[in-house]
């Protein structure tokens, strides 16, 4: 027979279970949106151009809107026309959730099988 203190605990970790359930199936809700994904980040790029008469010389550097993301270990950049940035802004940011809602799947897994360890503890009976 279980002691009181211990049936309080196994309610209180069962009850924690519950709730880690309920924040996968947020997290999982995220996977399996239609919404496409686009791997890297928006953002203004401002540079020089190196010529020495340019306006940039002077501090009025060119900007453009650029993508950013790493391939095999480099960053790669890529102009986005004005026509595309709503766009691919919006499936960046989708991926940029998406990759957020992964990671923390992986922080509930690690929880919910800690939760399942300490509920087989106390349940667990001596043979």
């Amino acid at each position: 027979m279980q002691k009181k203190a211990d049936l309080d605990k196994l309610s209180r970790l069962r009850g924690a279970l519950w709730v880690a359930l309920k924040e996968l199936e947020g997290a999982l809700e995220v996977a399996c949106e239609r919404s496409a994904l686009v791997k890297g980040n928006v953002y203004e790029l401002a540079r020089k151009c190196g010529k020495p008469s340019c306006a940039c010389a002077a501090g009025q550097l060119h900007r453009s809107m650029v993508l950013s993301w790493s391939h095999q270990g480099k960053t790669r950049l890529r102009t986005i026309p004005p026509d595309k940035l709503d766009r691919l802004r919006a499936h960046s940011e989708h991926y940029l959730r998406y990759r957020r809602a992964r990671a923390r799947v992986t922080e509930i897994h690690q929880q919910i099988l800690k939760l399942f360890d300490q509920i087989e503890k106390l349940r667990r009976e001596k043979p």
